[in-house]
């Protein structure tokens, strides 16, 4: 990952030179710059984001977060993304009876969503615990992906994904892993999908056009062997 510098304001929150296009570089404005080693800048950055969304309030964990944005820096490094800023997390730590779909706008500094999403019915019950990259396993991937195109299928407006992450997710085109809506999603019992995060029919369009053509959307679990093994967290 390059070296950043990060501004911290007169308010205290920080932001990359690189990551953020609303960062004023010249001198004034209350911002000075402090080059940081890069790790410690993006653990830094990640907390003080995930305070001023106040992403605990709405039931993210703090390290759900912290993985996903350094992940989308290193897809943002890697000139991955077509649409930077919009960060979409679906925290599988929580609930499926809880909202733990978000979509977070880093530039506005906002969530822009917060609601259900499903994991794949061989993944569990309630809660998610096996997740798989196999054809026909009907389990969840985890890991990182980026949002391609639209289309219209059996379940409506869908859209694509990208897996990321070799060995982890790099099968989701061919398992036809996408983003789609589901009427069994939120209406007070627990929703599952083939290994789709299916979100609630009234609200796909809106998550589609959101999150669609180029953004980075990562499916969270504090599963020990992804987080040994995804090269994105580790590189």
């Amino acid at each position: 990952m390059r070296k950043y510098i990060v501004y911290i304001t007169v308010s205290g929150l920080a932001f990359l030179s690189s990551g953020f296009s609303a960062v004023n570089e010249q001198e004034g404005n209350g911002i000075s710059p402090l080059v940081m080693d890069p790790a410690l800048m993006v653990k830094a950055q990640a907390s003080l984001l995930y305070e001023s969304l106040n992403l605990e309030e709405q039931g993210m964990s703090r390290s759900a977060f912290e993985y996903a944005y350094r992940g989308y820096l290193d897809l943002l490094d890697k000139d991955q993304l077509n649409r930077p800023g919009i960060l979409t997390i679906c925290d599988l730590s929580q609930s499926s009876r809880r909202k733990r779909l978000y979509i977070l706008d880093l530039l506005e500094n906002k969530i822009l969503l917060n609601t259900f999403v499903a994991h794949g019915r061989n993944s569990g019950g309630e809660f998610a615990t096996r997740f798989s990259n196999r054809l026909s396993s009907l389990q969840t991937s985890l890991g990182f992906y980026v949002t391609g195109a639209t289309y219209r299928g059996e379940h409506g407006l869908s859209l694509r994904m990208q897996g990321k992450e070799p060995g982890i997710n790099d099968k989701a085109y061919r398992r036809a892993i996408v983003l789609h809506g589901a009427a069994y999603i939120g209406q007070g019992f627990i929703g599952r999908s083939f290994g789709c995060p299916a979100v609630p029919r009234e609200e796909s369009a809106l998550i589609i056009n959101l999150i669609k053509y180029g953004t980075c959307l990562f499916i969270y679990h504090p599963e020990k062997r992804y987080l040994g093994a995804s090269r994105i967290l580790n590189d």
